[in-house]
């Protein structure tokens, strides 16, 4: 069944290749048609009366006739041509193809085509390996003049910062944390900074006030991780202080949440500040133990965090088992998990593989598998293998990011390109491969393989949340089909044709014999050498045939 579904496929895409650059002809010929009937109807004769009539009507046409039916077929098919732009530009498919779909589909066996699947929305994702604003974000402005976030994801990040670290409940905290809400809520930094001390120095217990001069008024990596121990520490204190009370009204239970929140965060960053200043031993220890005391935090990709210290590490056994927990069809796909998964398997054949003796002998098992697993993460995020080959510059990861888009991919480069380069001839093997895998990308756009398709926002949402002096990538790009750019080519010869012999009959109508001339020499010269092969008694016969 899947074969016949093939089949059909194929047909109907060269059915509306050719649907679309025969219109032009369709249309003359319809034209045509109708200038006989209304003719034939006029004509109160016999029917062989209206035949000779016919006949010295069409001969009494003049080649002016001919020159006004091809510019005005020209013209129709221009503003077909036109129409179908505008409408794939807008829709991304073809009007042509829809139709040839629509209504043509039902006649050729009867079998139903595969629907199409929704495509899902452009959903942002918080970044699990986002920088420390202070000394790394700030820092970057300060030295090149130019801000690495833009306006769309501060904002997100200001929204997921009332979420994480405010109580849910109206009057539940104290006046610091009423000073720590306003802070949140402020877009200009040294107010926030200056909101965050006051609260501070007002009450020593207020742990998100810890965690934002963590995040932006901290100079070094090492004065981030003091504030963020310090913010743990609180939450901390408050969790256990709340476990050992019996009952709580819900203004208790909202600042319990937000103390967990701010412990989870806190954690997990201390755990990045240790990766930075290269305690990796340290780093894997708390990042485990955060993901088996919270497991429901896993819509944090704090896994993430993890399979990036463990590579870092090249604990390469350890970062399997974690991938054969996590790439699982129930769980998102990002691409960390496809293209370390993509790694592992590259990992093993990649230092002894020569391209000239994989072209004689072929591709092994292994290797085999290991374009697979390339071909699947190249598939889920395109964008990729350009910032792993150099191909373009790697900038500032953004807070937020897009799955499968280019922002997603500047995140996954930023960290991982170094433990791609660790590995020996990874680098090549991908430079190898990666385009004969572009290739196997399904399009349209509408269409998808071993994930779902790409949805139609993602260049608009990756250039709000990439700086403006970073170019985006876009891919799939919505390349013009060839029908579309063979109806033009045609529409613009005929075009041509028509305009030459209006103004130049004799020179066109020589043009025409001398290319009827040598087109017709090769027939002749096979004709000659068949007269001379065949008995004459068979050549008569052929010819009058």
């Amino acid at each position: 069944m899947t074969g016949n579904k093939g089949v059909v496929s194929d047909t109907l895409d060269s059915l509306s290749f050719w649907v679309s650059w025969s219109w032009t002809y369709l249309l003359m010929l319809w034209f045509l048609l109708i200038m006989f009937l209304i003719w034939f109807l006029r004509a109160p004769l016999r029917l062989h009366e209206n035949l000779d009539q016919l006949g010295f009507f069409m001969n009494s046409l003049t080649p002016k006739f001919y020159v006004a039916l091809t510019g005005t077929s020209s013209v129709i098919s221009g503003i077909i041509l036109i129409f179908e732009w505008w409408y794939f530009h807008k829709h991304g498919n073809s009007l042509i193809e829809q139709l040839a779909l629509t209504y043509v589909a039902p006649f050729i066996g009867g079998i139903d085509l595969p629907e199409k699947p929704a495509q899902s929305e452009c959903k942002v994702w918080r970044n699990p390996m986002n920088l420390i604003r202070g000394c790394e974000y700030f820092k970057f402005m300060q030295v090149t003049g130019n801000s690495p976030l833009s306006h769309y994801d501060m904002n997100l990040t200001a929204q997921d910062q009332q979420m994480f670290f405010c109580p849910d409940v109206a009057g539940a905290g104290d006046k610091g944390d009423e000073m720590m809400a306003l802070a949140w809520r402020s877009v200009d930094t040294e107010k926030r900074i200056q909101l965050a001390l006051q609260a501070v120095n007002g009450n020593s217990n207020c742990a998100s006030a810890y965690v934002l001069l963590a995040e932006e008024c901290a100079s070094t990596v090492p004065e981030a991780d003091k504030f963020f121990r310090q913010a743990l520490k609180i939450a901390d204190n408050n969790i256990r202080k709340f476990v050992s009370v019996p009952s709580h009204d819900v203004k208790a239970n909202s600042l319990h949440r937000r103390d967990i929140n701010i412990c989870v965060y806190a954690r997990r960053r201390v755990a990045m500040c240790l990766r930075k200043m290269g305690k990796l031993k340290e780093c894997i220890k708390i990042t485990r133990e955060l993901i088996k005391e919270f497991p429901l935090m896993s819509v944090l990709h704090i896994h993430e965090n993890l399979i990036e210290a463990l590579l870092a590490q090249k604990a390469y056994n350890d970062v399997q088992a974690l991938l054969t927990r996590y790439d699982d069809l129930t769980l998102p796909k990002s691409a960390v998990i496809c293209y370390s998964a993509a790694l592992l398997k590259i990992r093993p054949v990649c230092e002894k593989f020569f391209a000239d003796v994989t072209v004689k002998k072929g591709l092994t098992t292994h290797q085999f598998d290991a374009v697979e697993a390339l071909q699947r993460a190249v598939e889920f995020n395109p964008h990729v293998p350009q910032y792993l080959l150099e191909e373009k510059p790697i900038i500032l990861p953004p807070e937020h990011l897009l799955k499968r888009g280019d922002s997603e991919a500047v995140a996954y480069s930023f960290y991982h390109a170094a433990h791609w380069k660790e590995v020996p001839g990874s680098i090549k093997f991908l430079e190898c491969f990666w385009k004969d895998t572009f290739k196997l990308i399904p399009f349209p756009l509408e269409k998808g393989k071993l994930f779902h398709p790409y949805t139609s926002g993602t260049e608009e949402t990756d250039r709000e949340l990439l700086p403006l002096y970073h170019d985006v990538s876009v891919y799939p790009k919505k390349e013009l089909p060839f029908f579309l750019v063979f109806t033009a080519g045609l529409c613009l010869f005929t075009l041509s044709l028509a305009l030459l012999t209006h103004f130049y009959p004799i020179f066109m109508g020589e043009l025409a014999r001398i290319a009827l001339e040598y087109f017709a020499t090769p027939f002749a010269m096979i004709a000659e050498q068949l007269q001379a092969l065949l008995p004459q008694q068979v050549w008569n016969l052929l010819t009058r045939a």
